[in-house]
């Protein structure tokens, strides 16, 4: 590809990489940026909750039970010394291990019995993290979690994370990590086994395609980026408790994947943002929140079933075809 045509594709890729880095210059204030960091991290989670349900077409709603996995994890071990930049991976590794025995028996079920399956996986997550009060605190969760440990840099002194810009700095770059493994993944071969399984699972197994280890390797993958979310999460925030493997944090990934886009890598960063934001401006209507949401979510799946992203790219499209055709008429009467 020629570097023109290059950007002429990445340029908006590109904008939006530059408006992300400068974010904190531009918009300074604390708040704003907490708002921002906590949707990011919420991103990763839907970001990987697209690789199981938007591209293998499979509903699990167990992301909140791995993404606790994460965030415990990383409270426990970093309070008993380990530092954050062993604990966050290993915790993340800890959440696909655990996956991958969870996929095991669940992911030979289909449809709504899987559904309900992993769903009652992340009941028993927040269950047993309310009662197992040695290891987790009960109810009252872990505080005081460790912020993440500073990066030293011999000529330049150290990298610290106390500011809030540094956190964003650091959500950010794990953001946008996941987007590329996401990226290089969908888009190589295991990724059309993925969709294939999705499209038509019984096709995709006469073709030679092993459908439940395809699964099963979406579902690990998927789970290992709920749980480094949620290790981010534990640290940054200070604290965790048994809210975060609640339903109601899964279904808010889930309308965020839909309202953006399931199937598209953009769609469940645009969504997690989006709501996020509108979530925040919304605060005076409290009690109204979860109906405007619903009234949201179907007229989302009704008048654009692809999402936020999906209608952009149609509206896009449209654009395209449009000045193609006045080219071609202003050519004609030319000629």
């Amino acid at each position: 590809m020629r570097r023109g045509q290059f950007f002429r594709k990445k340029w908006p890729y590109l904008m939006l990489l530059v408006l992300a880095l400068a974010f904190p210059v531009l918009f300074p204030s604390r708040y704003v940026l907490q708002v921002v960091t906590m949707s990011c991290v919420f991103a990763i989670a839907t970001v990987s909750l697209n690789l199981i349900l938007g591209y293998t077409g499979q509903v699990s709603l167990a992301h909140a039970g791995f993404f606790a996995i994460g965030a415990y994890g990383v409270a426990i071990t970093t309070k008993a010394g380990l530092s954050f930049w062993l604990a966050l991976p290993l915790s993340a590794l800890l959440a696909a291990a655990v996956s991958f025995f969870v996929g095991l028996p669940t992911l030979r079920t289909r449809g709504s019995y899987f559904a309900i399956a992993t769903l009652c996986f992340g009941v028993i997550v927040s269950i047993v993290a309310g009662s197992w009060i040695s290891l987790t605190g009960g109810h009252t969760g872990i505080v005081g979690v460790r912020l993440p440990d500073p990066i030293p840099l011999p000529p330049l002194g150290e990298i610290g994370f106390h500011s809030k810009a540094a956190q964003y700095y650091l959500v950010l770059v794990f953001l946008l990590l996941t987007l590329f493994v996401m990226h290089r993944l969908v888009n190589s071969v295991q990724g059309l086994s993925f969709v294939a399984v999705r499209n038509n699972e019984v096709l995709a197994g006469s073709v030679g395609i092993n459908t439940f280890a395809t699964k099963l390797l979406s579902f690990v993958i998927a789970s290992f980026f709920a749980g480094l979310a949620g290790g981010l999460y534990a640290s940054l925030m200070r604290s965790v408790s048994p809210d975060v493997a609640s339903i109601n944090l899964m279904f808010s990934w889930v309308v965020y994947l839909l309202l953006g886009g399931a199937g598209t890598l953009a769609g469940p960063v645009v969504g997690a943002l989006a709501i996020s934001a509108l979530t925040e401006s919304l605060q005076f209507l409290a009690e109204y929140q979860l109906l405007i949401f619903g009234a949201l979510l179907v007229a989302a799946m009704v008048y654009c079933p692809r999402g936020l992203v999906g209608l952009a790219e149609t509206a896009g499209r449209r654009v395209k075809v449009y000045y193609r055709r006045r080219v071609g008429m202003r050519s004609d009467l030319e000629g």
